[in-house]
């Protein structure tokens, strides 16, 4: 049974709760979601398996879970990132949001979502089939068309923060 860190809207840990049970009543809880780019400026998405608790089959960033008590985001992120992608990557915290979203199989998804960033040249060998079917490199003028053309081949989360992570990264390399 995987539980999860309930917060308060200033991200305050208020308790924990059993993953799914949370998921049911829509109650506020942490999370995160990786974006990986590569040097040529393309994010790694990810299809989720289409067995997945919610959002079987649609297309997202790079990693997303959930912190287990006790765990901080970074190392929950870098643990997730080799247990879904295969992936070792230095990541940075870049932003977070709080989103509420009636998802399929009667659940709610109600996050306060910490968003992290990355760069990755390498193979995209091990994906884990349990959590993932697919995955692509892919630049941002064909993300957008694919987007706004089907907006639900994609989760409600990466909907919502797509065109500010791309627009973030790539400010930052200007730094």
């Amino acid at each position: 049974m995987k539980e999860v860190i309930l917060v308060n809207l200033q991200d305050e840990i208020v308790g924990s709760m059993e993953k799914m049970e949370a998921h049911q009543k829509g109650i506020l809880h942490r999370a995160f979601s990786v974006f990986l780019f590569n040097s040529e400026d393309e994010l790694l998405l990810q299809r989720r398996a289409m067995h997945k608790y919610h959002s079987g089959g649609l297309w997202t960033n790079t990693c997303c879970s959930h912190p287990a008590p006790g765990e901080t985001i970074m190392n929950a992120a870098k643990r997730r990132l080799v247990e879904e992608m295969g992936i070792v990557a230095d990541l940075k915290l870049i932003d977070s949001f709080i989103y509420k979203a009636h998802l399929d199989n009667g659940l709610i998804e109600h996050e306060y979502d910490h968003l992290l960033t990355g760069n990755y040249n390498g193979e995209v060998a091990l994906v884990n089939q349990e959590e993932v079917m697919d995955f692509k490199w892919i630049a941002f003028d064909a993300l957008q068309q694919s987007v706004n053309s089907f907006p639900d081949q994609f989760t409600v989360w990466f909907i919502k923060v797509y065109q500010d992570i791309f627009k973030k990264y790539l400010e930052d390399k200007k730094i």
